[in-house]
């Protein structure tokens, strides 16, 4: 078992900043681990496996400052640690933490936009080029040993990216890095965001970027306005065949009528890396769906990632320290 904590001396404007006490609720491999060491020098760093129900209880009433991934941070969480002076989250959404418990408490909370952007913008590149190229089920048969003879009617079920229209539906840090290698592989790229308009190149209303996009790509934070943004009325606005990328939040998408449209054909494919309940369950009919790629949340999950959002993490606990403003304040 690892050691339980990561500890280095120092201080920052004569407060000990290896006084505060960080959780990360995160179980980074002994590689990662040894990669991002370098990164806690002056914090006091306890490790905490997400799915360790038990230890993370157990160290949250001497936590300071929590490092979030994606365990849901409930009341109740906050009730076990009356300690608790910053939630830090390692990403963009705060969907997951209970921010009116987080104010009533005078807890902060912080992101860290843009840290994941690179990594989650290639996982959406991944998903639309797999569900072109029906990867899955292709390299499922291979394996089978029924990839050949080919099927000639793979022609028909297959294409490019080339030619094609991708709607970005959300065009921040995502979408601005996403979009240039679409221009460069020979999409026209259209986005929408409420505080866009049509003074923007390439800017749709909603259901006009449906309407006309043959890929449409989902890039926005789940709040009230978004919940089930892409309902059963939108996905009839789809052009027939198009296909659903979705490395946002699954609370976006209207999953039960997702479902329907991709059954019925109306939907060619879809590229999920999120869904409206996480861990997804295994039955889960999406899952059935050989149309549908799908992966575990793990969009944002590369070492460069990790290593971005540690050092802005470590950075946050280091002006906390100070009484300095945190950057990226959420609450």
């Amino acid at each position: 078992m690892p050691p339980p904590r990561t500890r280095a001396a120092g201080t920052v404007s004569g407060v000990p900043i290896d006084s505060l006490r960080v959780l990360f609720h995160f179980d980074a491999g002994p590689a990662l681990r040894e990669r991002l060491v370098p990164l806690l020098a002056g914090l006091d760093v306890r490790w905490c496996a997400e799915q360790d129900e038990e230890r993370f209880a157990g160290l949250l009433p001497d936590t300071d400052v929590l490092w979030h991934v994606l365990r849901p941070i409930t009341a109740a969480d906050f009730d076990r640690a009356p300690r608790l002076r910053l939630v830090q989250k390692l990403g963009t959404g705060v969907n997951t933490i209970d921010l009116d418990r987080a104010r009533a408490g005078g807890v902060a909370v912080a992101n860290m936009p843009g840290a994941n952007a690179q990594a989650v913008a290639e996982q959406a590149l991944a998903l639309m080029l797999a569900a072109l190229r029906r990867v899955v089920p292709l390299d499922a048969a291979t394996r089978a040993g029924r990839g050949w003879p080919v099927d000639t009617s793979l022609p028909e079920k297959m294409g490019e990216i080339a030619g094609r229209t991708v709607g970005l539906v959300g065009f921040g840090s995502v979408g601005r890095i996403l979009a240039p290698p679409l221009a460069a592989l020979g999409a026209t790229v259209l986005h929408h965001t409420p505080s866009g308009g049509p003074a923007t190149p390439g800017w749709r209303t909603l259901d006009d970027l449906l309407a006309e996009s043959d890929i449409v790509s989902l890039h926005l934070p789940l709040t009230a306005e978004t919940d089930r943004l892409i309902d059963a009325r939108r996905l009839a606005l789809m052009r027939p065949g198009a296909i659903l990328v979705n490395t946002a939040r699954g609370g976006v998408v209207d999953q039960p009528a997702l479902v329907a449209a991709l059954r019925s054909g109306h939907l060619r494919a879809a590229g999920l890396d999120v869904f409206s309940a996480e861990p997804v369950d295994p039955a889960d009919p999406l899952l059935r769906l050989d149309n549908v790629v799908v992966a575990p949340h793990a969009a944002w999950l590369t070492l460069e990632t990790m290593e971005r959002s540690v050092r802005a993490a470590a950075g946050n606990c280091h002006r906390l320290a100070a009484g300095e403003p945190l950057l990226n304040r959420v609450v």
